[in-house]
């Protein structure tokens, strides 16, 4: 692609999200374009552990338009999710740049405007779709452990023999902390750090599947905006995992980390370890500011409402509980994709004099 262009819509990010809502912008027939800095679509999912597997089987990990193959009752594994999104965004032709990180987007002279390098995206619109995955968090004492001591984030582990022998410190007890402890312990002394209690649930439960009776009971389409869904915005839940399972793995558990220094990682309770290695499982922190409009808080976090942002025509898309516990997850974030294109294509309908009003910078007052 060169020389600057045009479009109907600029949508940011070929992940899972970024793909669905480009199925649907298809569907609306809008001169739209996918762009993202990796060199392959659904990256995140490279920058993921070898051995991950999904909790959610087949049958729910579908996005619209194409069918993800095998068993729908199995769950697919990391590289199995890799290849299907390969497969979507080539069987769809679905319009894709690579390589082509967006290093600015502004709002100039009616249009938005997205600075890739060595060119100039204008769109009438644009769908931030760059995920929850985005900047690594590790706590400011990481940079205390000693040089010789293996330390990665989670986004860095692929297996256990990339880990040296002797003891390893994982450090955060969700989801990802939990499993890698738990692949490490069949030939490492593992230690993990849980900063907080999180509730355990089986992948089975009754014969079936977990998320099989998350959808049966609604569980999932619940919004962030009742009062239940408030309450569950604010848990993470294990899936297969918890604390006993992980002691009867030999996993030492811990409190939370709370200082490093050398070889040795100190926790809450006052006790140290020593240790050859750390992983830091803590998760990710939102980095937005390469958007060049004041649509987050002073958190960091967007200003949104199910993805609708206060300045007409940018969206955001893929967001953690950005509706529902189904927001960031394959194959259910469709519901909000659709959503978001329906509005998409409300304002690409709508008379042109209306749209540059709602543009104004009025729409911040």
């Amino acid at each position: 692609m060169t020389g600057d262009i045009s479009l109907d819509v600029l949508v940011i990010g070929a992940g899972q999200t970024g793909l669905t809502v480009g199925y649907y912008l298809r569907e609306a027939g809008l001169r739209f374009l996918i762009v993202d800095g990796a060199d392959q679509v659904g990256a995140a999912w490279a920058e993921r552990w070898e051995s991950l597997v999904l909790f959610t089987p087949r049958r729910y990990n579908a996005m619209p338009g194409l069918a993800f193959d095998g068993d729908p009752d199995r769950e697919p594994t990391r590289d199995e999710v890799i290849d299907y999104l390969h497969r979507y965004a080539t069987e769809l032709d679905l319009p894709i740049e690579l390589n082509n990180p967006v290093t600015s987007l502004d709002f100039r002279d009616g249009r938005y405007v997205a600075e890739i390098p060595n060119q100039t995206i204008m769109a009438d619109q644009v769908i931030v779709a760059s995920g929850p995955f985005q900047q690594p968090r590790m706590p400011a004492f990481a940079a205390s452990v000693a040089a010789d001591v293996y330390q990665t984030h989670s986004t860095g582990y692929r297996r256990p023999s990339d880990v040296p022998p002797g003891r390893a410190v994982v450090v955060g007890g969700g989801n990802t902390g939990y499993q890698i402890a738990e692949e490490l312990a069949a030939d490492h002394k593992v230690v993990l750090a849980v900063g907080s209690r999180q509730t355990p649930l089986p992948v089975r439960l009754l014969g079936r599947q977990i998320f099989w009776w998350g959808t049966k009971l609604g569980v999932l389409k619940v919004s962030v905006e009742s009062r239940t869904g408030k309450r569950l915005s604010q848990r993470e839940t294990l899936i297969g995992s918890s604390p006993r399972k992980a002691k009867r793995l030999g996993i030492v558990l811990k409190p939370r980390a709370v200082a490093a220094s050398g070889r040795t990682v100190r926790f809450a309770d006052g006790t140290q370890t020593e240790t050859d290695a750390v992983i830091w499982a803590t998760g990710y922190q939102p980095e937005y500011s390469w958007i060049k409009l004041p649509v987050v808080d002073g958190d960091g976090r967007v200003r949104h409402r199910r993805g609708v942002t206060d300045h007409a025509g940018l969206y955001f898309l893929g967001l953690t509980w950005q509706h529902t516990r189904g927001s960031a997850l394959l194959g259910f974030v469709s519901d909000d994709a659709r959503y978001i294109s329906e509005q998409v294509v409300a304002r690409a309908q709508a008379p042109l004099t209306n749209r540059r009003s709602s543009t104004s910078d009025e729409a911040w007052a």
